[in-house]
């Protein structure tokens, strides 16, 4: 890490929607010299950046409507924020989830629960090495300037030279630095993973054992979306004798049509515009490991036939070569749709298919496994819970109950959801119904379930002089809830499903 201290004056814009969160690190950073700048949504954090133009933005992941990917995309899409560098700060460290923040633009993840020291040094970091690109920017115009201008100079443009290679260093080492920051690994990617007792989460735990026996096998596993057609994927990889070798995860549907075969098969320098350097693609990367090909359904045909070849003969040619290259891969693919319809329709190769399918596993929904959902549920609370640093709380047997009735239609990762924010909403104390009920919520759709004394928001949403802004809907549903209950605040919580205190903070904020 450079040595250089902090700036004094530098600008850093916090966007999160919540307010303690926000003081917790104005507080951390503030005392460090730098200038702290808040917004409490991705729409606010939007204006705010480019009115602004701070220096950096540490930017939380879960927001309403505008979520921190999409605000961090936004962001990078205008020519007022584009090179603000982006940390995004989330309690989800799920590899898709980093993934998905440094697609979206960001330079840097952090997980909570966070130490201040980290914050600090990431964010240190980050600033220095901002500051190296400016000056190595401004360095590049100013070398550029003087060749065109000073042809006498000769001794002074020596000079800058040297001065260009020591930012160019400078840089390099500290991306070095930032690329050894690690990732916790967690127990998912192993048998261990799998929690439940049901029949059926048996029978594919003793199909991934197989699988794990024999490494050369390619294997497809289809189910609904969120069942944990990925987990399935890596626990199949790594208990088999390739675990040492790479596991690949490629989502089929983000890849760009125009560089599916790229990104696939790699390329050569010269292939095309802008490929100034030979690439490889994920059959050379995962060479003696696994490929793992998720929304495989959805992969176009012409790629089909590329893919098909791969898998017949251990082959490919990367774009713009001449040569064949050689590769031993275990082709892992995962998909939510039908592919005998599919195939049906010409949308799927047959032979595809079958060489795809030498072994399936079918993950089934969470609805059918319905034993296994307080087993999975305590699981993903005691989780939860040692991320936030809590110890885990006990979940009431109303609370299981209302679990087992929810049909889950985005299955085990609408569960973790659910969890997530019930041990949010509970402050850490016991997992009760109300801190259940309102996350079932799926788009613009509301999962009724038959329990006593059930909460009544859903029906105060759909009235018809319900505000669209949310601060004001918020504030018409708790005093109409106030109203009714006779400003009762325990019975107006209950049946908004909501923490008491969320209803003291409202009504302070408005001076009640």
């Amino acid at each position: 890490m450079s040595d250089l201290p902090p700036v004094p004056g530098e600008q850093i814009l916090i966007i999160d929607d919540i307010p303690a969160n926000i003081d917790l690190l104005a507080r951390l950073l503030e005392p460090q010299g730098y200038r702290v700048l808040a917004a409490s949504s991705g729409e606010a954090g939007l204006r705010v950046a480019e009115r602004a133009n701070p220096d950096l933005i540490l930017l939380d992941v879960m927001m309403p409507n505008l979520d921190g990917y999409a605000t961090c995309r936004q962001l990078k899409s205008l020519p007022a924020t584009r090179e603000i560098p982006v940390l995004f700060i989330s309690a989800r460290d799920e590899m898709r989830s980093l993934v998905e923040g440094f697609q979206a633009g960001g330079v840097d993840y952090i997980i909570k629960p966070f130490q201040p020291e980290e914050v600090l040094a990431r964010v240190q970091t980050r600033l220095q090495l901002s500051g190296l690109r400016h000056e190595l920017r401004h360095k590049n115009q100013e070398l550029l300037q003087r060749s065109q201008e000073l042809t006498r100079a000769n001794e002074e443009l020596r000079e800058e030279i040297e001065k260009r290679q020591r930012v160019e260093e400078a840089l390099e080492v500290a991306d070095e630095q930032l690329s050894i920051i690690s990732v916790r690994e967690a127990e998912r990617w192993g048998l261990s993973g799998f929690v439940g007792k049901s029949g059926t989460l048996t029978k594919i735990v003793q199909d991934i054992r197989r699988m794990q026996r024999f490494g050369s096998v390619n294997v497809l596993i289809t189910g609904e979306s969120g069942t944990g057609k990925e987990l399935v994927a890596r626990a199949v990889h790594f208990g088999s004798s390739r675990e040492k070798n790479p596991f690949i995860p490629v989502n089929c549907v983000a890849i760009p049509e125009d560089l599916a075969e790229s990104t696939l098969f790699g390329h050569v320098r010269g292939a095309f515009t802008g490929a100034t350097t030979d690439k490889k693609g994920y059959f050379e990367i995962a060479a003696g490991g696994t490929l793992f090909l998720d929304e495989i359904g959805d992969m176009p045909a012409n790629l089909q036939a590329k893919l098909l070849r791969v898998l017949e003969d251990g082959t490919f040619t990367p774009v713009g070569a001449t040569k064949e290259r050689r590769t031993d891969v275990r082709i892992v693919a995962a998909t939510n749709i039908d592919l005998q319809r599919q195939m049906n329709s010409g949308a799927f190769r047959h032979d595809l298919y079958f060489r795809l399918a030498q072994f399936t596993v079918q993950v089934p929904p969470l609805r059918e496994r319905r034993d296994d959902i307080p087993l999975l549920a305590a699981h993903f609370l005691r989780l939860f819970a040692d991320e936030m640093g809590l110890p885990t709380p006990a979940f009431d047997e109303r609370a299981l109950a209302v679990l087992k009735a929810h049909d889950f239609p985005g299955n085990i990762r609408e569960l973790k959801n659910i969890i997530e924010r019930s041990l949010i909403e509970s402050g850490g104390g016991p997992i009760q119904i109300q801190h259940v009920q309102p996350s079932f919520v799926l788009g613009n759709r509301k999962q009724s379930v038959s329990v006593p004394e059930a909460t009544r928001l859903s029906a105060a949403v759909a009235s018809d002089d319900l505000p669209l802004n949310l601060e004001a809907a918020e504030d018409l549903l708790i005093r109409r809830a106030l109203a009714e209950t006779g400003g009762n605040i325990a019975e107006a919580a209950r049946r908004l499903g909501i923490n008491r205190t969320r209803i003291y903070r409202k009504l302070s904020a408005n001076g009640s």
